[in-house]
Formats: C-alpha cells, sequence, structure tokens
C-alpha cells in the first residue's frame, strides 16, 4: 500500500511538472539580461497562462494583467493599430518600436 501511496504521489508531481517549463536567462539584442524564469506550457489558449488576468504566478505572486481570449476586454487590444494574423493563427500588430505585440483572440 504505501508503495501505491508513493506511485501516485510521483504520478501527480510529474503532472504539475509537464504543465510549466524553464525558460533559460539570455541577453537582448540590446544587450539587456533576462533573467531565467518558469512559464505555463504554450497551448492554443491564454486563459491558463500566469500572466493572464485571474490567475497568479505560483512562482512570483505576481497576478495577471493580460485580457483573457475571448473577453470583452480582448477587443480592445491593439487600438489603433492594424491587426495582423500570423501563419498560425496568432493575432498581433507592430507597436512603434517595430515589435509585434500578440493580442488575444476576441
Amino acid at each position: 500500500m504505501r508503495k501505491l501511496i508513493t506511485l501516485i504521489c510521483i504520478c501527480l508531481m510529474s503532472l504539475t511538472a509537464i504543465a510549466d517549463q524553464y525558460v533559460n536567462g539570455y541577453f537582448k539584442k540590446d544587450g539587456t539580461y533576462v533573467e531565467g524564469y518558469m512559464k505555463s506550457s504554450s497551448n492554443s489558449t491564454n486563459l491558463d497562462n500566469y500572466s493572464t488576468q485571474g490567475n497568479t504566478n505560483p512562482y512570483t505572486g505576481t497576478e495577471g494583467t493580460k485580457a483573457q481570449d475571448y473577453s470583452p476586454n480582448a477587443a480592445n487590444y491593439g487600438e489603433g493599430h492594424v491587426i495582423q494574423t500570423g501563419p498560425r493563427g496568432g493575432q498581433y500588430y507592430v507597436n512603434d518600436n517595430g515589435k509585434k505585440v500578440y493580442v488575444p483572440k476576441n
């Protein structure tokens, strides 16, 4: 029985590990160093992302600020910019610095 409980605990811990991934630190083009961090695994929605409203990053305690996909707030992203669709369906606009800013689905 003890082995069964241990096995179940190991399985549950590994499922949690699958949901998150570590991003190594890196240097930006301007020379700024970005520290490594944990992020939720990529998928087709932002509802489970740490940066989405209603979610809290368990590693930093930071509350999410980005609008949830398909929420009324998602329609306000990119206001004043042309929203473009990438080859894999992601929507974005190009900001004043020439960078792509991906927007929630609305």
